[in-house]
Order: structure tokens, then C-alpha cells, then sequence
């Protein structure tokens, strides 16, 4: 039964459209890096990790 489940959930182009962006962000008050994750199509992936 667990495979039919997994089955359904592989829909086409459900999740392959879109990538996590993790980026390391420097406080300017206190110099320590954060970490800001965000999740962007695939054709912006360049333009989200430019800016």
C-alpha cells in the first residue's frame, strides 16, 4: 500500500520546478552571518543568488 501512495505523490512537475536558495546574510550590527532560505523557480535561480 505504501507504494501506491509514493506513486500518486510523483505527479509530473509537481516539485522539479522549483529549487531551495540558501543564502549566509552578515548582520551589519553584530558582523554574525544568518542563514535566509527561499524557494525560486528554476529560470530564477541566477537572478535570485545575484542579488
Amino acid at each position: 500500500m505504501a507504494k501506491k501512495v509514493v506513486a500518486t505523490l510523483k505527479k509530473e512537475g509537481s516539485g522539479k520546478n522549483f529549487a531551495k536558495i540558501i543564502k549566509a546574510v552578515k548582520s551589519p550590527k553584530t558582523g554574525a552571518y544568518t542563514f535566509r532560505e527561499e524557494m525560486v523557480p528554476l529560470e530564477e535561480v541566477q537572478a535570485a543568488l545575484k542579488s
